[in-house]
């Protein structure tokens, strides 16, 4: 039987799961628990609901309900995604295969603005360790980031190049690194370099010589996933067609990722397309 991966356990994702194990399709929805909906004190705009509804227990019955339908939940943090054979999502839990992967983590609400960054994007800044680790072979590169995703690019770094530094950008860190990366904990001022990366600056003025910065903040979201596969984004937005799917086939994107209005019924409606249109291919191929 195909199967379908959901990055997501929000309004998005959980109606893409409820549309495509309707259509007869194993599905799994991947989820680091409560998202921005069970942050919610009152959903007072939502059809059905004559009285306000806390966002939890809104987020509570639909999770519920795909359950009800076999759809597999599956506690854990999604730090990579790959394609091989076939598409494959790397967690900590270990990697879960898929004929088809839906995006729907949500919008990242909060990213550091640091000169540079956007404008070496694709020149010494990368957002996939696994895919441009190769190119610098034998050369120092830092990782920003502090958590598990940031771990999981710099394990795929250090077999490859000359050093790893991070940078924290002054967060804490929350994971163990090897006593071989080089820790900054230093906010990072500005990232350096004309037309390729050449190193960055800390608070303070200090500057550390550099090839490569990965960004690799917080959890990777679904914007930072679809980067390491190559899919079209436009800032935080990933760029989808009218079937939900991104420039990759067999990899969708539903919800607050895509941009538009951040609302819950814009996020069901989305995956509730992406799930359909993710089913239906699959028993086309």
């Amino acid at each position: 039987m195909p199967n379908i991966v959901i990055i997501g356990s929000g309004p998005a994702g959980v109606s893409a799961a409820l549309y495509a194990a309707r259509a007869g399709v194993e599905t799994t929805v991947l989820t680091k628990g409560s998202g921005a909906l069970d942050r919610a004190e009152l959903i007072q705009n939502y059809y059905g609901f004559a009285e306000p509804i806390s966002g939890a227990e809104l987020e509570r019955r639909g999770i519920e309900g795909a359950k009800a339908l076999g759809v597999q939940f599956v506690t854990t943090e999604a730090v990579g995604l790959t394609y091989m054979d076939q598409l494959t999502v790397e967690t900590l839990a270990g990697d879960f295969p898929a004929d088809a992967v839906i995006l729907a983590t949500g919008a990242s609400r909060a990213a550091p603005h640091i000169p540079g960054l956007a404008g070496l994007e694709g020149h010494g800044v990368s957002y996939c360790a696994t895919c441009d680790a190769f190119f610098y072979r034998g050369k120092d590169v830092a990782v920003l980031g502090s958590g598990e995703y940031a771990l999981h690019e710099v394990q795929a770094l250090l077999p490859v190049v000359k050093s790893v530094t991070l940078l924290t950008n002054g967060s804490p860190l929350t994971a163990s690194f090897p006593p071989e990366v080089t820790v900054c904990p230093e906010k990072v001022n500005a990232i350096l370099g004309e037309e390729r990366v050449s190193g960055v600056e800390l608070s303070g003025g200090k500057t550390v010589a550099l090839s490569g910065v990965f960004v690799a903040l917080g959890v990777a979201g679904s914007t930072a996933l679809a980067r390491k596969l190559g899919a079209e984004v436009d800032g935080n937005r990933i760029l989808v067609d009218e079937h939900m799917q991104t420039t990759l086939p067999g990899l969708y994107a539903a919800g607050d990722c895509t941009g538009g209005l951040l609302q819950v019924a814009k996020a069901v409606y989305e995956g509730a397309l992406a799930g359909t249109e993710a089913a239906k291919a699959l028993r086309k191929g």
